[in-house]
Formats: C-alpha cells, structure tokens, sequence
C-alpha cells in the first residue's frame, strides 16, 4: 500500500475508543476507522490477510496471537504502541434465568461463549481457569468453546443454553445488567495493562515505523490529551453515540488511564503475559515468537 493512502485502522467500536475518534476529529488524524465489533481476534484474522494496517486491541490476543506455534509466515504484525495503562475489568456473564450457575466455581466444565478463536474472550477463559484451579494437563477446562462473533449473540446464547456464560468488558456489560437481559455472576481483570497497537509488518522496513506510523502515535496522544482535558465531551459521545448511559460512562472514566505516550512497548509487560498464558495452557514455551520479537 502506498505511503500516501490513508492508514485502514480497526478498533472496536466501545467507550475506548473515543481518544481515537478525537484524533481524527479535532487533529486531522488521516485514516479510515474500521469497526470490529466482534473484538481483536477478527481484526487478527483482517491484519494477516492484508485488511488493515493497523489493529487497536486487546494485549493477551495480541501476544497469543505471535506465541502459538502455528503463527502464519512472520506471524502478520508487530505490537508497536501501548493505549491503555490500566487493566481491563472482563465481566463474567449467564443468563438472566439461569438458577443453576449461582457461582463462578460452578463454572468449571461449563461451555464458553467466545467471539472468535484466539480473542480475548477464549484468553481470559484460560486465565480464569487457571486463576481457579481448573487446569489439568491434557484437558480442556471447559466442555465446549462456543463461537459467537459478537456481543449479541454471547448474549443470546446465555440464555438460550448454546453457552452457559461469557466474558466481556464490565461496563459494555453493565447496561444489561441493570436492563435484566443478563446476570453477573463475578469478574476477572487482566494482570497487564489492557490495550496495544499493533501495525502490520509492511509498515515496519528494517524495524522502523514508516512515516503515516509515526503521525499515527503523534495524533492519537493529541486526542488522549484531548480526551483528558474535555471529560464532558467524552462522556456526551460516549453515552449518544455508543451503547453506554451517561452515568457508565462517567463511572467509567475514574478507571481509565489511556497512555500518554502511545508510541513503544515495555517488554516486562509482553513477558509477563507470555509467562501468565505459558501457565494458562494457552502458549508453550519454545513455540511461537519470543515477547521480544513480538515488538519493535
């Protein structure tokens, strides 16, 4: 793709996203925003087949999305930038009547509802596994990994019966709670700061970020800054434009830190996820790219 077409950048279309769309709103950003509503394992599936250029997503698909053994070619993309500082809350979901799961111990050998193999969603079911003591060599901890694309039809299926339960953003989440469609049954957050860029491998000669990269970091920090100084315009798109009240998203604000700097990752925090997913069975040591070739 020329240096001189505009960046195709997939992003998932919730309350995080909206230091992105204040780049390109008040500071020019040059791109096209692409929503992937189904999360980051889509937008793995879209940067490897040539479909963006750039994914803004969540740091465990990333990283397991390079650390599994059977990565195609150099594995499509590099994680170049960090979003979010904070972790993400996943909240863990049934359905509104679904008595028998009183408990997340009442999890262990249930189906999972996931949006896509290697999202998040399927992640973080390793991780509460192993959190929970469920993990056993050679056994899935789940009776079924139950795919479902997105938001809605993880929804359905808790209660429906296709799933027994899901995980997703708490506060995506909390709106159905309170509306009655879904139940809370716990929460698990991740123990990484949530959020990273990658940019496909073409945009990265000799280990360098190509110039539309560089402009990219540049804008996003001046629409986080943005983001930080005009509160009340976050929470007025937020709450019109995306599917959040407005009091979500203000509560939502107090447990968020966006990267001021989003250009650059620390290795501990990719080694750290490795280690923590190498534990959760979702990656082997010794197989795919190790955290520092994951980065540039």
């Amino acid at each position: 793709m020329a240096d001189s077409q505009p960046l195709r950048i997939g992003f998932v279309p919730e309350h995080f996203s909206t230091p992105l769309y204040f780049a390109q709103k008040h500071f020019g950003l040059s791109a096209k925003l692409i929503p992937f509503p189904s999360g980051t394992g889509h937008m793995i599936t879209a940067i490897r087949a040539g479909e963006i250029d750039v994914g803004i997503g969540l740091t465990e698909a990333w990283v397991a999305g390079l650390g599994k053994e059977d990565i195609p070619g150099d594995g499509g993309y590099r994680i170049v930038g960090t979003y979010v500082e904070t972790p993400l809350c996943w909240a863990i979901s049934t359905g509104a009547k679904r008595p028998e799961i009183t408990s997340v111990s009442s999890l262990k050998g249930s189906k999972i509802g996931i949006s896509r193999l290697g999202s998040g969603s399927q992640v973080m079911g390793y991780v509460l596994a192993d959190q929970q003591g469920w993990l056993t060599p050679g056994a899935s901890p789940y009776a079924d990994f139950v795919v479902l694309q997105n938001f809605l039809n993880l929804r359905n299926a808790v209660n429906d019966g296709t799933a027994d339960f899901f995980m997703w953003e708490h506060f995506t989440s909390k709106r159905y709670y309170d509306s009655g469609e879904i139940r809370r049954v716990g929460e698990i957050y991740t123990p990484w700061s949530s959020w990273k860029i990658v940019a496909a491998t073409g945009l990265l000669p000799g280990g360098n970020p190509e110039p539309r990269l560089v402009d990219l970091f540049k804008k996003v920090d001046e629409g986080v800054k943005y983001f930080s100084e005009h509160q009340d315009e976050a929470v007025k798109y937020i709450s019109t434009e995306l599917d959040y009240s407005e009091a979500d998203a203000k509560e939502w604000l107090k447990t968020v830190k966006f990267a001021t700097k989003t250009e650059g990752v620390d290795v501990k925090v990719i080694q750290s996820c490795v280690d923590i997913l190498r534990k959760a069975g979702v990656l082997t040591k010794g197989k795919g790219l190790p955290p520092e070739v994951m980065l540039v």
